[in-house]
């Protein structure tokens, strides 16, 4: 954990500040959601885990805000810290845009992430020179949300869909 920084648990806190202050919580991650076994990879653990806030691994498993971090808080000691309007919202349909059949370029990024090399300049590079109507899709195994966030701040939509364990297809399209 950062000097200085309290030990608490808040929807901001990353997951990887968590599991460095209380390794135990693991477990804990994994009971809540299957979606949490990537923890147990040392690879994605140090990658994903160190920018992945609970608010937003929240919305990738599913598992409703106030849930994730109340089970977390009571199995580290910590009193309650209510969490309100905050809970998971159903995903949303698939866009159109969003076609296996639409997409003009595929970055498989699973051996990178497995050789501990994080996807995000490439997917940001790629993402740059994406032209008006072409879609990019990224093949990871989780719903790289930090690197959703990023792209929404550049300007791009994007959509997820889990093709099987351990396999998520995210689509990236420039919106506007």
């Amino acid at each position: 954990m950062p000097e200085g920084r309290p030990a608490t648990i808040t929807p901001d806190t990353h997951v990887g500040e968590i599991l460095e202050r209380w390794p135990a919580l693991e477990e804990t991650l994994v009971e809540i959601s299957p979606h949490f076994q990537a923890l147990r990879n040392p690879v994605l653990r140090r990658t994903v885990a160190r920018v992945a806030t609970l608010r937003q691994v929240a919305t990738v498993s599913g598992v409703p805000l106030g849930v994730l971090v109340e089970r977390l808080r009571a199995a580290a000691g910590l009193s309650a810290l209510p969490v309100a309007g905050e809970d998971a919202a159903p995903a949303p349909p698939r866009p159109a845009w969003a076609d296996p059949a639409r997409a003009t370029v595929t970055l498989d990024a699973r051996a990178g992430l497995e050789a501990g090399e994080h996807p995000a300049g490439e997917v940001m590079a790629r993402l740059a020179h994406l032209g008006e109507g072409q879609v990019l899709a990224l093949v990871t195994p989780f719903v790289p949300a930090p690197l959703l966030d990023l792209a929404r701040a550049r300007g791009f939509a994007s959509h997820s869909d889990t093709e099987a364990p351990g396999q998520v297809r995210t689509y990236f399209h420039r919106e506007g």
